[in-house]
């Protein structure tokens, strides 16, 4: 029964003895996303090809914010010498354009999401392609995204935005 406990007691040591290893065998890093998706060079060149696509929409809905405010300062000036009928008209004709305004709004701003999604998962798709050539290259066995806290030396964002910025993201 001694005997046994011994055995017992020196298999777990080997264990914790072993796992310790095998713990500190491995390498693990990280990568900040926000700043692939901010620093990179694919990200702003999706940023700025987002801004050249809506600025057109982005103007328009400018105008129409101007025009509605155009049309409120003047009613709000002629309101006093308006007949009732005139002013009950006119009121409609603010609600209508306020309604207008802000399904353009709406609708400008869920396409302009949606576009937005689209070219960040191109560029998250192109980083995780940067992440795992610099991942094998190290030989790092887990990248992961977000941390609570890490020192620096496991932050392998800069050689992710090297290689995106370097190559494309290719």
């Amino acid at each position: 029964m001694k005997l046994l406990n011994q055995i017992a007691v020196f298999a777990l040591c080997a264990a914790g003895v072993l796992s310790s290893a095998v713990a500190q065998e491995s390498r693990i890093a990280y990568i900040n996303t926000q700043r692939i998706t901010t620093e990179s060079a694919i990200a702003k060149a999706a940023q700025a090809k987002l801004e050249q696509e809506f600025s057109k929409r982005g103007k328009e809905m400018a105008d129409l914010q101007a025009a509605l405010k155009t049309f409120s300062e003047k009613f709000d000036r002629d309101a006093p010498t308006l007949t009732e009928s005139q002013r009950v008209s006119r009121q409609k004709e603010g609600a209508e354009l306020n309604r207008d305004l802000q399904r353009k709004q709406r609708e400008y701003q869920e396409d302009l999401n949606g576009r937005r999604n689209e070219e960040l998962q191109q560029v998250l798709e192109k980083a995780n392609k940067a992440v795992r050539k610099v991942a094998d290259d190290e030989k790092y066995d887990l990248v992961v995204q977000e941390v609570v806290y890490s020192n620096g030396r496991h932050d392998i964002t800069d050689k992710v935005l090297k290689l995106l910025n370097t190559s494309g993201g290719k």
